[in-house]
């Protein structure tokens, strides 16, 4: 129940972000949340650090796939990345040729196999050739076997996550979601490395102290709701200094992670967070991945995902989204792959 609990909540509160009818309810919705009239904070601004950044290499595996091409297609004409196409490279062509894709100067290495080539690109991104990994024709449990294998995969040592970026009508500022694809069950200290890998995102799409909000149903600590214990845990983590580069504050119901003036309407004026939340952190795939859809589907919304944890950002899109989706996410890797850079150096 918890976690439909949580639909309920983000439906309602970003409903009302939505579907403005008059200047009146219109102004209203934007004061309570906080806004000028002037949206910002959105994918405008990560297409805005690409152009900054410089254009970047994206190796795709088996890439004889209309939707993947498309994407790429557009995310060269963009400046925001080359491609390297791995795959069956005359079904690639074959495709091309029917969407009116031009492949003078993109890198086609060749390989009918589709285990082999998912094996080639992601060996491209292992040994720096390529800035970010994308899926293409291929299942997600093969591709996701290429980015751990152990001798040319993306593994760091660390716990893989994954992060949805979403630009949401009537809320001023970008919403990081995670985990809502990759993470099952986490654990307290899957936790504390989810966060760990979402920083770097919010640092590259300007966030620089984001406010991570640990949701459960309730805000207080129930015994009996171990998410709430988790929650609080991570909350005294964060006071301590073992978790850096960000305020925690949970638990957290979603209504006052996101929504100003439930947060005012509940008393929370004590609280680190009063509806002004960056990172959203879901207590298990349920709740992440039921929301995730609720809002895509429900919701006219731009989003992109990336997983992370790994040695360069990884675009895992899935089949149903949309061709916006697929660019934003390519867009969203390239700002990250960028923020990674400048952490090595």
């Amino acid at each position: 129940m918890a976690f439909l609990n949580l639909i309920f909540q983000m439906l309602r509160d970003i409903i009302l972000t939505n579907d403005f009818t008059s200047e009146n309810v219109k102004d209203r919705k934007m004061k309570r949340f906080g806004m000028e009239e002037k949206m910002s904070k959105g994918f405008d601004d990560i297409f805005a650090k690409v152009g900054e950044c410089g254009m970047k290499k994206v190796a795709v595996s088996v890439a004889q796939d209309e939707a993947v091409l498309e994407a790429v297609r557009e995310a060269k004409k963009r400046g925001i990345a080359d491609a390297i196409l791995v795959g069956d490279e005359a079904k690639i062509r074959e495709i091309a040729a029917s969407i009116g894709m031009d492949l003078d100067g993109y890198e086609i290495i060749d390989e009918p196999d589709m285990i082999q080539a998912s094996l080639k690109a992601v060996k491209l991104a292992h040994e720096g050739k390529a800035d970010m990994y994308m899926k293409g024709l291929i299942d997600s449990k093969n591709f996701l076997k290429s980015v751990l294998n152990k001798e040319v995969g993306l593994r760091t040592g660390g716990v893989l996550s994954h992060v949805c970026v979403f630009e949401i009508p009537g809320i001023d500022r970008l919403l990081f979601l995670t985990d809502v694809a990759f993470m099952t069950y986490p654990t307290l200290e899957d936790k504390v490395n989810i966060i760990k890998n979402t920083l770097p995102v919010a640092r590259a799409c300007g966030v620089e102290c984001p406010k991570v909000a640990p949701l459960a149903a309730v805000e207080v600590v129930n015994p009996k709701m171990p998410v709430t214990v988790d929650a609080a845990e991570l909350t005294k983590m964060n006071e301590n200094g073992e978790i850096t580069g960000c305020i925690v504050d949970g638990p957290l119901s979603l209504d006052l992670a996101i929504d100003p003036e439930a947060a005012k309407h509940k008393g929370a004026t004590d609280r680190k967070i009063q509806g002004d939340a960056d990172i959203l952190l879901f207590p298990d795939i349920h709740a992440g991945n039921l929301v995730y859809k609720a809002i895509v589907h429900m919701v006219k919304v731009k989003n992109g995902c990336i997983l992370t944890g790994t040695k360069v950002p990884v675009i895992l899109t899935s089949r149903s989204d949309t061709f916006e989706t697929k660019v934003n996410s390519i867009a969203l890797a390239a700002v990250v792959a960028e923020e990674m850079k400048k952490n090595q150096q």
